[in-house]
């Protein structure tokens, strides 16, 4: 803190002014006031990858009472929120932080950051109906940006035929991918996101969480234009996921 605004007497701590100079305070326990206005620590920057379940709404809140991301992450002391948004039947990985930059940057589709889906399917798409796909359908009046698509072999289940269909786009319209695959006959029975960008870990499991390492979030800033340069390498080691209990 500023010695000459102690030795003014304009500084207290918990309710006492400070007139020794060297007092040592920790804003992020301390009531540290200058001129009677509190003094907020900066709030260190948290990147959060969730594996999300089914079953919970992409959002800090719910007016309707249902459960909610937020509830998976409450070892989480600082604010953070969710990049973009998961449908409430929707799994798979969903990145939570407080870096608006960051997260403005993989939100907006003009920075072409790629989200991959898993989409289990009705039905077999044929390689004409993938085309229209990936060349761009018209969802509620407006075309969607082409797309990358790959099918797996049919799987055959006592409903009928299914398809897994993995889907790599660029933008975040509500519910696209499944409306994509509506326009076309083939909705969608179970949706899966596996990677955002240059993220991914197919080993986490639904509900689980964990920090991004550096090199991710280097990674994540690379591939939104924060960087330049070259590409951040790719090795790194996880850090131990969390599960709230």
């Amino acid at each position: 803190m500023s010695e000459e605004l102690i030795l003014q007497g304009r500084v207290s701590v918990n309710g006492e002014t400070v007139r020794e100079l060297g007092t040592k305070a920790d804003p992020n326990r301390d009531e540290i006031k200058v001129d009677g206005r509190r003094i907020k620590a900066a709030q260190r920057r948290r990147y959060v990858l969730l594996n999300k379940p089914r079953g919970y709404i992409t959002s800090r809140s719910d007016p309707e009472g249902r459960p909610t991301v937020m509830d998976l992450l409450h070892a989480v002391k600082e604010y953070i929120y969710p990049v973009g948004r998961l449908d409430y039947d929707t799994e798979g990985l969903l990145l939570l932080t407080n870096d608006g930059e960051l997260a403005a940057r993989l939100t907006h589709p003009r920075h072409e950051v790629d989200k991959v889906y898993e989409a289990r399917v009705r039905g077999v798409p044929d390689e004409h109906t993938l085309d229209r796909l990936a060349r761009g359908v018209t969802v509620e009046g407006r075309r969607t940006s082409p797309a990358r698509l790959r099918a797996s072999e049919p799987i055959v289940k006592e409903s009928g035929e299914q398809t897994i269909v993995q889907i790599t786009i660029h933008e975040g319209r509500q519910r696209q991918v499944r409306q994509m695959f509506d326009s076309v006959g083939h909705p969608v029975v179970r949706l899966k996101r596996v990677r955002i960008g240059p993220l991914e870990d197919p080993d986490m499991p639904p509900g689980h969480w964990r920090e991004l390492t550096p090199a991710e979030i280097a990674r994540l800033q690379h591939a939104t234009g924060l960087t330049t340069g070259p590409r951040p390498r790719q090795k790194d080691t996880k850090p131990g996921r969390q599960r709230e209990r």
